[in-house]
């Protein structure tokens, strides 16, 4: 329940709310030793507003539990971060709320954090539980023309302090309509106040309201936005007008010059130029975005001014632009993914250093995914759609978002059916049955990955069947049946053989070998997963090499064979530590510790548990089975 913790700060659009929050917040961080917590809400944007349980997850990882450990469902992410908050003094800001009902999850309850939520609603529902408002007016006078003379200088607005009276009223006082104005004066030295405000009189005139229930200041405020965009060259106005038609919340050169149809050095021209007189916000790492108001704006100059067809068209090329920039990071992440290039003529995809960099490119980017997979499903470019969904399967294995993950396949699965396209439909029910057992919804994962089963013998695809079994195999090992998982696995590696899909074929050995040694089946389980070392060790997959190994050193220590599995585990270390993969490293110093501990070796196990765990947090993974190892032999067992 709110209380005096929380305040809302509400007004109009453009009135600095944002500003405000933030200005304050800095200037009370010794007052907060725990932390502060940011969020934009987007209760305006385009890309619909943030949903709670993903602004929960965002602010439960920030205060160190790993992704691994996060609860899946909204009631637990709430209870963890109310807990959690508990033993903190946070300052928390909820930036651009929707609604009460958007806000009332994300408040921590109880304790000593405050939180700042701003909106251009009152938000009535958290007033009534006893949450302060604060309503933010316009500036007054005194003040906005003191926001002037900052801008401009003392010696250019004194002269004419009638205009800049006037001027400061034609904008209603509003901070933004104002940094607009003065951005306008800013950049042409040799207008007089009196011309700006003889300009905006007449615009003022022919313009309507933007917003009915802001009236008051959205005249002004489009007003001066029309004035801006008309004193630019053309080239200039085209970009902000089609740059109205982008769905997500951030974009860059080449995602612009995909939208007008331009060469990319002249978007982020424009692009500048557009950041200058404050139309568009420039973020780090050369990205900008529209303030919400903004957007709007422009959304309605590309109605008036370009005919449906070139603007449809414009959102397929920026569309189009994401498939193939998401297809390079794809493969840089994953070079064995059999990807077909959907042939599309796109305005320089980037390129990526390694697999890193292209995960962190999906990931900053998954907002514009799934907001562009939205617009591309709503508008009939059910191909661009799927697609869009199929080639994004690394950020996911990697990176997990798995709540986000489930909505993002099942657009990819409506767009495939709305494209009548049965292969991809298939496609797309393995990736939300894949989704769902992530989530631990192992029946409703058996339901689509056997609608998935059902379309690939339709279609009469012996590999795709294959891997369809070995899936559901997977969901037999999550529910402890390993006769059935053997079986489901063993069926599949007959079809894999059958079509000569070597690395198929290793992977499942890979995942027999588990349920063998699941089993006790020490014998066994070597044979199988010597065959999976032999062929991924020599192919193009290191990390499932590796993986491989150090499955068949714990296949060895099962055996009480411990040389052997010593030696097959750090053969998988060092290939681990050779491609970078943290987590991998970690697993392999997991097991050569089992196997200290097994011979007696304590020291040696307490150095193997320590190291592995401390690289495991760094990575913020889950550290739980090695701490429990190292208390057990703290414990002397």
């Amino acid at each position: 329940m709110p209380g005096n913790g929380v305040v809302v700060v509400s007004g109009p659009a453009g009135i600095g709310k944002t500003a405000m929050a933030l200005h304050w917040a800095q200037s009370q961080i010794e007052y907060f030793p725990d932390g502060q917590l940011y969020l934009d809400l987007q209760g305006h944007s385009a890309a619909g507003p943030v949903r709670p349980v993903e602004v929960l997850g965002q602010f439960i990882r920030a205060l160190g539990i790993p992704q691994h450990a996060v609860p899946v469902e909204l009631a637990e992410r709430a209870t963890l971060f109310r807990s959690m908050a508990a033993e903190r003094r946070l300052l928390i800001v909820l930036d651009d709320a929707l609604s009460a009902a958007q806000v009332s999850p994300l408040l921590p309850g109880t304790g000593d954090s405050v939180v700042v939520v701003t909106s251009r609603w009152r938000l009535a529902g958290l007033m009534m539980r006893g949450a302060r408002g604060v309503q933010l007016d316009p500036l007054s006078p005194d003040a906005a023309l003191e926001l002037l003379d900052t801008t401009l200088g003392p010696e250019r607005t004194r002269p004419e302090r009638d205009m800049a009276e006037e001027l400061v009223e034609q904008c209603g006082r509003s901070p933004l309509a104002l940094s607009i104005a003065a951005a306008r004066l800013v950049t042409r030295p040799r207008w007089s106040l009196a011309r700006l405000v003889r300009a905006l009189a007449q615009e003022r005139r022919r313009l309507t309201v933007l917003s009915a229930q802001d009236a008051g200041n959205e005249i002004t405020i489009r007003a001066t936005l029309m004035l801006s965009y008309q004193n630019l060259p053309e080239p200039t106005r085209r970009l902000y007008r089609f740059l109205g038609l982008h769905p997500g919340g951030t974009f860059d050169g080449p995602m612009a010059a995909s939208l007008a149809d331009v060469p990319v050095d002249a978007a982020e021209e424009a692009l500048d130029l557009l950041a200058e007189v404050n139309l568009l916000d420039d973020l780090p790492d050369s990205r900008y975005r529209f303030q919400s108001l903004v957007r709007l704006h422009a959304l309605e100059l590309v109605e008036e001014h370009e005919p449906e067809a070139e603007r449809r068209e414009a959102t397929r090329r920026l569309t189009e632009w994401m498939v193939a920039a998401t297809l390079a990071a794809s493969r840089a992440v994953a070079p064995y993914r059999r990807l077909t290039d959907p042939g599309f003529d796109v305005l320089d995809p980037p390129e990526f250093d390694g697999v890193a960099d292209a995960l962190d490119w999906l990931d900053a980017e998954f907002g514009n995914l799934r907001a562009l997979a939205r617009h591309a499903l709503d508008t009939g470019l059910h191909r661009h759609a799927w697609l869009l969904v199929d080639v994004s399967w690394p950020l996911f294995l990697h990176r997990g978002h798995h709540v986000e993950r489930l909505d993002y396949d099942r657009i990819g699965l409506a767009a495939a059916r709305a494209a009548g396209d049965a292969t991809a439909e298939a496609k797309m029910l393995n990736r939300t049955g894949l989704a769902l057992r992530q989530l631990g919804r192992l029946d409703e994962a058996a339901d689509d990955f056997t609608a998935a089963l059902d379309l690939w013998r339709r279609l009469d695809v012996p590999a795709r069947i294959a891997s369809t079994r070995r899936r559901l195999g997977l969901l037999e090992l999550d529910r402890g049946d390993l006769d059935a998982a053997a079986s489901q696995f063993r069926a599949a590696l007959e079809m894999f053989r059958e079509v000569g899909e070597e690395r198929r074929t290793a992977l499942t050995l890979c995942d027999l070998g588990v349920v063998l040694i699941r089993s006790g089946r020490a014998a066994e389980a070597v044979a199988v997963l010597d065959d999976a070392v032999r062929f991924l060790t020599s192919g193009p997959d290191p990390y499932n090499g590796a993986r491989a190994l150090v499955l068949l050193g714990q296949a060895h220590a099962l055996g009480a064979d411990p040389a052997a599995a010593t030696d097959a585990v750090e053969r998988g270390l060092a290939t681990m530590r050779e491609i970078g993969s943290a987590i991998g490293e970690a697993d392999a110093l997991h097991v050569l510790g089992d196997l200290a501990r097994t011979a007696g070796r304590a020291d040696e196990a307490r150095h193997l548990y320590t190291t592995a765990r401390g690289i495991l947090a760094d990575t913020g993974a889950p550290t739980r089975i090695l701490d429990e190892r190292l208390a057990e032999l703290d414990a002397g067992r």
